[in-house]
C-alpha cells in the first residue's frame, strides 16, 4: 500500500522555473548595473545633483519599457516557432498516423526501451493525446518549458525597476559629495544578493554566482564613470 506520503510526493526541478527566472534576473541586473553605470557616468562628468537623479529616473523608464518590449518580441517569436511546430504535428498525425507511430516508437527505442515495450508505450500514449505525446517526445514542448511572452515581459520590466531602484534611490538619497560612493556600494551589495539569489533558486553555486554577477557590475559601473570623468559629459 502506498502511503499518503508518497501520494502527495511531488518533486519541484530548477527547470520548471527557468522561463520567468531567466527574465527577472536579466531585468534585475540589467537595471541595477545600467543605470548605475548611468548615473555614475553622469556624476563623474560634474553636472548637478538634480541632473543625475534625472538621468536615472529616465534611464529607469526607457530601460523597463526597452526590456519589455525585447523580451516580448523574443519570446512571442519562440512561442509562434512552438506553435508552428503543433500544427505541422497535428497535420502529420491526421494524414500519416503509421508513420508518426513508427516514428514515436523509434524515440522511445533510442531511449532504452525494447522494440515491444516501445510499441506498446507509443500506442497507448498515441491513444490518450496523440499530439501531446509528439510535443514531449520528438519536439521537447512541455507545459512548463512554455514560451509565455507576456509573463517574460512582465517579469523583466518589473524586475528592471527594482534593480533601477538601487541607484535611483541611493542618488536621491545621498549627500551631494557622496554620490558616486554611496551608489557604488548599493549597487554591489545589491549585485551580491541578486547573483547569490540567482544561483540558489536555480540549483548553481551561490558563491560563484555571485562573484560573477558583481564582477561583471563592478566592471560596466567603473568604465562607465571612466568615460564620464575622462570626457566630463554625460554618457
Amino acid at each position: 500500500m502506498r502511503s499518503h506520503h508518497a501520494d502527495r510526493h511531488l518533486e519541484r526541478h530548477a527547470s520548471g522555473r527557468m522561463g520567468w527566472l531567466r527574465a527577472s534576473v536579466l531585468g534585475a541586473n540589467d537595471g541595477t548595473v545600467s543605470v548605475s553605470g548611468l548615473v555614475l557616468g553622469v556624476a563623474a562628468s560634474g553636472v548637478s545633483h538634480g541632473s543625475v537623479l534625472i538621468s536615472g529616473v529616465a534611464g529607469l523608464v526607457a530601460g523597463a519599457m526597452s526590456m519589455a518590449a525585447g523580451e516580448y518580441v523574443s519570446v512571442q517569436s519562440q512561442a509562434d516557432a512552438e506553435r508552428a511546430d503543433l500544427a505541422r504535428e497535428a497535420i502529420e498525425l491526421r494524414d500519416e498516423p503509421e508513420s508518426e507511430l513508427v516514428e514515436l516508437t523509434g524515440i522511445y527505442r533510442a531511449r532504452g526501451l525494447d522494440e515491444n515495450l516501445a510499441g506498446q508505450v507509443a500506442k497507448q500514449l498515441m491513444a490518450h493525446d496523440a499530439l501531446g505525446a509528439h510535443a514531449r517526445d520528438e519536439l521537447g514542448l512541455t507545459e512548463s518549458l512554455r514560451a509565455r511572452p507576456f509573463q517574460a515581459a512582465f517579469a523583466s520590466a518589473g524586475s528592471f525597476v527594482v534593480g533601477a531602484l538601487v541607484p535611483v534611490g541611493a542618488v536621491a538619497f545621498a549627500p551631494v559629495t557622496r554620490i558616486s560612493e554611496v551608489a557604488v556600494g548599493a549597487t554591489l551589495v545589491t549585485l551580491v544578493i541578486l547573483g547569490a539569489t540567482a544561483a540558489r533558486v536555480g540549483g548553481a553555486p551561490v558563491l560563484r554566482g555571485a562573484l560573477r554577477v558583481t564582477f561583471w557590475g563592478a566592471l560596466a559601473m567603473a568604465m562607465s564613470f571612466g568615460i564620464g570623468k575622462l570626457f566630463g559629459v554625460m554618457v
